[in-house]
């Protein structure tokens, strides 16, 4: 199958995300990537396809045409969709007509959606990955008009949907020790864990700012702390006191003080936890956030075990669509 997928109207921050650019932290350049990779993998296992290259849509979709049959995955926070006003359910993979418009909303749960194609995308990489860098000026967000080429799609059903894995409405983020978290008093980190924090509106692919409920967790000494190397999942706590959680597209170094990390099997959650979400913090051990790790791995590789043929509700299935019964031409007997 060859063709283009036409972007007819575009969201804001709308672009192509895959797993990132890991390996270039040293000179200067963060990983990148889609905010939720669970949701890449979910489109990928409804699509029978390795995961690679989605549109993320952050906040809200746009609407899409496709210059050929299509088969295509709706997945993470989930939107309001449609095809030329037939509504199409979330966490499920489905046909796009050739020429037919595909309508996408504003998230009603979550921050970003994914909208993952048969094949994937057929773009140029830059340094190993097709996705934009945005903070980094590598790529750009998608505009009403701009026309991405589709890659061979080997072909599969549709109709076919998923339980997606649990991480939409903020919860608990479980946290190792950092760099600095010695420096924060005992009765700051034991507050820091007990209290509940609210998503702020501030947010954005580097980083979330979440309110405390209290006086907030600022330092004398956070001035005094030297710039140094920071990864997504590190909590840095500004002048104000309110813990900023840093996500994909977040700087190299900061000074800032950390006082902890959010482990990568929680940073989905945190990336979908939208303006209001209530966040909560648990201190753990490294051998408890290995075995986090471990068991999303299996969790993901356990994905394609989960497609199932959508059910349809039986008043919503007009029967002139279907061929019920073969070999019945007419009325007349054969003997």
């Amino acid at each position: 199958m060859s063709g283009a997928l036409e972007v007819v109207q575009a969201g804001p921050g709308l672009s192509l995300q895959d797993a990132g650019r890991p390996g270039w932290l040293a000179q200067g350049l963060s990983r990148g990537g889609a905010a939720d990779l669970v949701a890449l993998a979910e489109g990928a296992a409804l699509l029978g396809q390795v995961p690679g290259v989605a549109l993320e849509m952050a906040g809200m979709g746009g609407r899409f045409r496709a210059t050929c049959d299509l088969r295509i995955a709706l997945t993470g926070a989930r939107m309001a969709a449609s095809v030329d006003g037939r509504a199409l359910r979330w966490n499920a993979c489905w046909l796009l007509p050739a020429d037919e418009t595909l309508e996408i909303g504003a998230a009603q749960d979550g921050v970003y959606g994914y909208l993952s194609v048969g094949g994937g995308f057929d773009q140029p990489e830059v340094l190993g990955s097709q996705g934009a860098h945005l903070a980094a000026g590598i790529g750009r967000a998608l505009e009403a008009g701009d026309r991405l080429a589709l890659g061979d799609d080997a072909g599969g059903a549709t109709g076919l949907g998923l339980e997606p894995i649990a991480r939409l409405g903020g919860g608990v983020l479980r946290v190792l020790p950092s760099l600095q978290t010695e420096v924060f008093p005992e009765e700051m980190r034991t507050r820091f864990c007990a209290e509940a924090f609210k998503r702020d509106a501030r947010g954005n692919r580097m980083g979330v700012r979440l309110v405390p409920e209290g006086e907030g967790f600022g330092l004398d000494a956070g001035g005094r702390i030297l710039s140094e190397v920071i990864v997504p999942g590190d909590i840095q706590i500004p002048g104000d006191g309110a813990p900023y959680v840093l996500l994909s597209e977040c700087q190299t170094t900061g000074g800032y003080p950390r006082i902890g990390t959010v482990i990568p099997a929680d940073l989905p959650r945190i990336a979908q936890a939208a303006p209001g979400a209530e966040i909560r913090f648990r201190f753990v051990t490294r051998d408890e956030a290995l075995a986090a790790e471990r068991a999303m791995r299996e969790a993901l590789k356990g994905l394609p075990k989960k497609i199932a043929p959508l059910v349809r509700d039986p008043k919503d299935i007009n029967l002139l669509d279907h061929n019920l019964v073969s070999g019945v031409t007419d009325g007349e007997v054969t003997r």
